[in-house]
């Protein structure tokens, strides 16, 4: 079907088109006299939320919660709303409403939830793209009503979006006044513990104590090395002193006895010397000066003797001194260790009770914040317009519903005439004579012009032959 054939059958089937417009438009324009005036009426709130985590405070913009706006339109849907609208515009004591109530096939909801669902199927709610404005619009044949339940429901979302802020604020602290008894205790039990274990050890000031234990362990340090060179000498000095090699020892050999003895001992050796050139051994004089040699002889060996066994008894004392040394550096470091492990421990405990005051004060501060949070009645949420009664209705609008009627009631008709001609084939030119037939055409008969209608505007439709 090409368009020549297409508007000579819209042509043909005029009457169908035009009668099928003709009822869609009348239909339409007596459903919108007869139908009830609705009215709308709407609010506008504005969204000032900061969110925030009741438990560690942090503040979130709305900006950074994905689907912010869609939850609270999705809150202001919601059956919670509703019954607070119910509630506050006490619906359920009107005798009319009852009477609907029981009229109506309401199967088990009461009356509340069922008031409640029939004012949400009014109920409009939009949020703005780019903005934090939400405009909640309900429709009603009564303005008045309309204006007064879309400020119902601006007033019920502020109230029910504030319980929703503030429920999980109360719950945290709840949780945090039961943090806080926990970890007083933690705290207390840190510090006299702390206080147990100073009374225990007698620390009043570990860090001073310390540096005094420091300074002697040291100063014994100092000591025995001293002691222990001096040990090194006197024993040195002693094995000098001892055995054949006496007569070589400094010590021996720096006393003022054995120097006076060897001096003697050399007089009387020279003396005897002589004596034993001139005389025989036994004259007396000989035997005077053999005597006083050996005599001295006997004398430097017992002075030498003696000077000897003094150097080792200094040597032995020095040992006694630097083992008396030693074992008071040993006994002064182990004191020492066992008061750096003292004040380790006590460092620890230092510790956790800082710790615990600190994480004391933290839950203290935040039970504090999220208490005073809980007790606010401020809403983020404020009304930005309230609604007022609508001068005009909002449907049934006339003009609009006619323009659709023309436009659907054509395309009906149109429609409706494929429909026939496609029931009821008939031939409408040449070319269906030529395509549908196959039949070629010799000539074409043309009605008189005021046979047809269209004779009016200079030309006659032709029969083809």
């Amino acid at each position: 079907m090409n368009l020549s054939q297409f508007l000579l059958i819209l042509q043909a089937r005029r009457k169908v088109i035009l009668l099928i417009l003709a009822v869609t438009v009348v239909v339409t324009l007596v459903v919108s006299l007869v139908l009830p005036k609705q009215y709308k009426a709407t609010s506008s709130v504005v969204l000032n939320y900061k969110a925030s985590d009741p438990v560690t405070g942090l503040v979130v913009s709305p900006q950074a919660l994905p689907g912010f706006m869609p939850t609270q339109v999705a809150i202001i849907n919601s059956p919670s709303v509703a019954l607070a609208v119910v509630d506050s515009l006490k619906l359920t004591q009107q005798q009319a409403v009852k009477d609907a109530y029981e009229a109506d096939d309401h199967g088990e909801l009461d009356i509340r939830n069922w008031l409640a669902a029939l004012l949400l199927k009014k109920l409009d709610a939009v949020a703005s793209k780019e903005s934090s404005v939400i405009d909640i619009t309900y429709r009603a044949e009564d303005p008045q009503f309309a204006a007064l339940v879309s400020n119902a429901f601006a007033a019920a979302y502020q109230n029910v979006s504030m319980q929703l802020k503030l429920d999980p604020t109360r719950k945290a602290s709840v949780y945090f006044n039961d943090q806080v008894k926990v970890l007083r205790d933690a705290y207390e039990q840190a510090q006299t513990k702390l206080s147990k274990y100073q009374e225990e050890h007698g620390i009043t000031n570990l860090d001073n104590r310390t540096d005094v234990e420091n300074n002697r362990l040291n100063d014994l340090s100092t000591q025995l090395v001293m002691a222990q060179g001096a040990l090194a000498e006197a024993q040195s000095r002693r094995r000098q002193a001892s055995g054949g090699a006496a007569g070589e020892s400094p010590d021996v050999n720096s006393n003022a006895l054995i120097q006076n003895l060897r001096a003697n001992l050399a007089s009387s050796e020279a003396r005897f010397e002589q004596a034993a050139k001139r005389l025989g051994t036994n004259h007396p004089d000989y035997q005077s000066a053999k005597a006083e040699r050996d005599g001295l002889r006997a004398q430097l060996a017992a002075a030498t003797s003696s000077i000897s066994a003094s150097v080792g008894s200094n040597a032995t004392i020095l040992a006694k001194r630097e083992a008396e040394i030693r074992a008071e550096f040993e006994a002064q470091k182990r004191k020492v260790l066992e008061m750096n492990r003292t004040r380790d421990e006590l460092s620890v405990l230092t510790r956790e009770l800082e710790s615990a005051q600190r994480a004391y004060e933290l839950t203290t501060q935040r039970f504090a914040q999220t208490n005073l949070e809980g007790q606010s009645n401020q809403s983020d949420i404020s009304l930005l317009s309230a609604a007022v009664p609508p001068a005009n209705p909002s449907s049934p609008r006339i003009f609009v519903n006619l323009v659709l009627s023309i436009f659907v009631g054509t395309i009906l008709g149109v429609m409706a005439a494929l429909g026939l001609e496609l029931t009821n084939r008939r031939v409408r030119s040449e070319h269906d004579l030529v395509e549908e037939l196959g039949l070629p055409v010799l000539g074409a008969i043309t009605r008189p012009v005021a046979a047809t209608r269209r004779g009016r505007f200079g030309f006659g439709r032709s029969k083809p032959v």
